[in-house]
């Protein structure tokens, strides 16, 4: 405000005294116009330095002014000072990030909204072949072509990592990470694992040879024992004794070697052979009934049908995923418990997917303990485990079978609310179809409460 009130006295003194000069001289309008038109050439002369410093030397000194356009130059000066500072540090900062991310030996790629590579470190060319002369502005999927990276970048849910080998090296295993930022942008970090991919199949190797090797020895011991099992009453009692528990250990034994070696199996096999519609009703009912066998009739067995699709996978290998899930239920909940097997679509109202699941009223699990069931050997009570003669390894099959078929294991439990395992199938591994009659007697029979036969 008091730049502005000087320039209103400049304004006057100008006009007035040019006018008043005019006036002395016999011309005042003209005394007026020359005090108005030098005001105005004070103005565009200090605007034309404004100008020229502005364009050409905006980084030396403002010129000198007077009055407002001194203190505009002077505000204009320190504001672009604080500018090119500012600038100066970003640039600082974008300079330590790109030489902390050289230094890394992950992979670190910058790509735009629409998935073009701008920017990436050294040793994304090491693993993944980029040249900054040829591939800057490229989208990622011209140049990561496998079609799981297409897949998995399409899908946009980065929650997990994928694992590929490397696009220019076979030997080299690489571990990708997605992560969205700034506006819908992402960043793709890439991480040699080759190492720990050799260990992970040296270790598979191993359990696979080792229980493959232990069968022959486990075979005869149980052949010669079940030979002396005959002769039992011939021997002294403590002997007796001896080679039952003998043959109860050999069986477990056995067990034991079984599913190490269909562990083995579903982590080293990845083709989809077989692959065909099968009949959830016929299966149930054939669970049910080894169920029923193991329980000695001490569980109450239902099955409830819920959806007439059917599910294209491996009938062995969900037959021995469902068993796993029915047998444990059997195994772990006291005598007069009821267990469902249920097969439904899921979400409910939708035909988004379907889900097999496995409930029982038991005692239930903590929920502690349910982010590791899965893993293997693991045991939520390991003294009623080796007593029921468990594995440790039913779960562990169960999760494997379920990646192979593109599915996903749910499990629900609370202590002394029984325990519900969910099974759930995308839709692109559902088929529609009819399911046998059979299967609407057992539906019905659910409904209505009653348990088949």
């Amino acid at each position: 405000m008091y730049y502005w009130t000087n320039e209103l006295w400049r304004l006057a003194y100008l006009v007035g005294g040019l006018g008043a000069l005019g006036w002395v001289l016999g011309e005042p309008g003209w005394g007026l116009a020359g005090g108005l038109g030098l005001f105005v050439f004070i103005h565009l002369r200090h605007l034309r330095e404004l100008y020229v410093w502005l364009i050409r030397h905006p980084h030396q000194e403002p010129p000198v002014g007077t009055g407002v356009w001194g203190d505009l130059f002077d505000r204009l000066y320190r504001y672009h000072k604080h500018q090119r500072q500012t600038q100066q540090r970003l640039r600082d900062i974008i300079r330590r990030v790109q030489d902390s991310s050289e230094a890394m030996r992950d992979s670190v790629v910058m790509l735009d909204r629409r998935g073009d590579l701008e920017w990436w470190n050294s040793a994304a060319e090491a693993m993944l072949g980029l040249q900054a002369a040829h591939d800057r502005g490229q989208h990622i999927t011209n140049l990561l072509r496998d079609p799981r990276f297409v897949e998995y970048f399409n899908a946009r849910d980065y929650r997990e990592p994928l694992t590929l080998p490397s696009p220019i090296r076979d030997d080299l295993i690489l571990q990708f990470q997605l992560t969205l930022y700034g506006d819908d942008e992402r960043l793709l970090m890439a991480r040699d694992i080759s190492r720990l991919h050799r260990l992970e199949q040296m270790r598979r190797d191993f359990v696979a040879n080792v229980s493959h090797e232990l069968r022959t020895p486990l075979t005869v011991l149980a052949g010669y024992l079940e030979t002396y099992g005959e002769y039992a009453d011939q021997l002294p009692p403590r002997w007796q004794r001896g080679i039952v528990q003998m043959q109860g250990q050999t069986t477990r034994m056995q067990n034991l070697v079984d599913d190490l070696l269909l562990l083995a199996r579903l982590e080293t096999d990845h083709r989809a052979e077989q692959a065909a519609p099968l009949a959830i009703d016929s299966m149930l009912d054939s669970i049910r009934a080894d169920a029923e066998t193991l329980s000695g009739g001490s569980h109450h067995l239902r099955i409830e049908i819920e959806t007439p699709q059917r599910l294209s996978g491996i009938e062995q290998e969900i037959r021995s995923a469902v068993s796993n899930l029915v047998f444990n239920a059997v195994r772990y909940t006291a005598p007069g418990s009821s267990i469902v097997m249920r097969w439904r679509a899921w979400p409910d109202g939708t035909q988004d997917g379907a889900a097999l699941e496995v409930s029982d009223d038991g005692e239930g699990i903590d929920p502690v303990h349910i982010p590791r069931l899965t893993e293997r050997f693991y045991r939520v009570d390991k003294g009623r485990s080796a007593a029921t003669g468990g594995t440790g390894l039913g779960l562990a099959i169960v999760k494997h079978v379920l990646l192979r078929h593109d599915a996903r294991l749910e499990i629900e439990s609370r202590p002394g609310e029984g325990a519900l395992f969910r099974c759930v199938f995308p839709a692109e591994r559902l088929v529609n179809g009819e399911l046998q009659a059979s299967s609407a007697g057992k539906a019905s029979a659910a409904g209505s409460g009653q348990l088949p036969q």
